[in-house]
């Protein structure tokens, strides 16, 4: 499923995000989708989300 999709990403989906501090090393955070930030359907580096436990970063796989 393409992470870059807005229509792929639902609030309480398993996902793997990158912060914006692991950009650089691309290291991935798994948690569980409290909000979709980004309005546009498509982003070309993944949808921006903010997870449950606060943290938030742009969405590289879903679950």
């Amino acid at each position: 499923m393409k992470s870059s999709n807005r229509s792929n990403i639902q609030v309480g989906q398993t996902v793997d995000i990158v912060l914006k501090i692991d950009q650089s090393t691309g290291k991935l955070t798994q948690g569980i989708v409290k909000d979709i930030l980004t309005k546009s359907a498509s982003h070309p580096h993944g949808i921006k989300v903010r997870l449950q436990d606060g943290q938030v970063g742009r969405v590289k796989r879903v679950y």
